[in-house]
């Protein structure tokens, strides 16, 4: 007599659910890690390696503006905000209060989810249009309050930011930073897929396809937005504080603009809202096309704005929709293959 309750319909608890669904997917992370280890002494020059740094930058950020955006479908345009106060976070703790980056570092995550937590409060009353505006002020507010702060450089800029150091050697050369950089942004993405498959993802979803009907399930609609927005500033401020130690250790208000809002809100419509594999590749993709087209930067706002939506018109859900629609392709062509060998 069999078990009705097997381990495929036993019910399990959050913690184990997030805990145990990854693990057996283990070998597709370590064969990432052992591809990506020697990416700094394939790459030409120290700029293709600060490219590298700022590609897993990116790749973090991304991800983290997917969670609210992308899982739990909240409309925000302020996450450069976010990065911005775990930037200066991070670098006035390191050069005001002499604190090592490995305390910097969690201290700016800490203080951005604090204001996350702010961000998120608009959610509870406004959606779509109304929340992207509020969160385009929030943005836009930090901004003017850096460049008008004496403490905080103003329109001068933050310079002299030290680079971190592990047993009193400095990691100031791209190649060593990149080791830095690198542990961080996988444990990211692997996070966020952790948090993708347990309950609190589903959750997310759930908010996203309808508040009411959320609401209407039993799920604490407050709870979880909130949840959305802090979960998704760690990320934002891991990546400000990263990218303020990085060489050369300087950070400047025009940095955290309009079109960095609009560059990385690319990053997560062209790899495709709600598929972590396709913000990375966006990430990647956006970064690079970022960095070629500096030259003509007056025009860059109307480049990535017409990509957007030329995005949204033709390829609305993003290379991770047609990286699942091809998935799904060939999962019905070995079933339909199956069939037809048992017959």
């Amino acid at each position: 007599m069999t078990d009705p309750m097997t381990d495929e319909t036993a019910p399990v608890t959050e913690g184990a659910m997030m805990r145990a669904t990854p693990v057996r997917h283990l070998a597709p992370w370590l064969v990432g890690l052992a591809v990506m280890v020697p990416l700094p002494w394939v790459a030409f020059n120290d700029y293709q390696r600060y490219l590298l740094d700022l590609i897993l930058i990116n790749v973090i950020l991304a991800v983290g503006l997917n969670i609210v955006k992308g899982f739990a479908g909240q409309v925000t345009v302020g996450h450069v905000a976010l990065m911005a106060i775990g930037a200066y976070t991070s670098a006035v703790l390191t050069t005001k209060f002499g604190a090592p980056f490995w305390f910097a570092l969690p201290g700016a995550m800490l203080m951005t989810a604090v204001a996350g937590a702010i961000v998120g409060i608009p959610s509870f009353r406004l959606e779509g249009a109304y929340l992207a505006l509020a969160t385009l002020g929030l943005a836009e507010s930090v901004r003017i309050f850096i460049s008008a702060t004496d403490y905080l450089g103003a329109s001068v800029g933050y310079s002299d930011i030290p680079p971190p150091s592990l047993f009193g050697m400095p990691l100031n050369s791209f190649r060593s930073y990149y080791f830095v950089v690198m542990p961080l942004a996988v444990a990211g993405v692997y996070f966020s897929f952790c948090m993708l498959r347990s309950n609190i993802g589903r959750a997310f979803k759930a908010l996203r396809e309808d508040p009411l009907a959320a609401a209407a399930s039993g799920i604490n609609v407050r709870k979880y937005k909130s949840l959305a927005f802090i979960v998704s500033a760690l990320y934002a401020g891991c990546a400000g504080s990263l990218a303020a130690h990085m060489s050369p250790g300087f950070l400047h208000p025009n940095s955290y603009t309009l079109v960095e809002m609009v560059t990385v809100l690319l990053m997560v419509v062209l790899g495709g809202i709600g598929h972590v594999w396709g913000g990375i590749i966006g990430a990647i993709i956006v970064t690079i096309i970022y960095d070629l087209t500096r030259e003509y930067y007056q025009y860059q706002l109307l480049i990535f704005g017409l990509v957007i939506v030329l995005t949204v018109m033709f390829m609305p859900t993003g290379i991770g929709g047609i990286i699942d629609r091809y998935l799904v392709n060939r999962g019905f062509a070995a079933i339909r293959k199956a069939r037809k060998d048992a017959a």
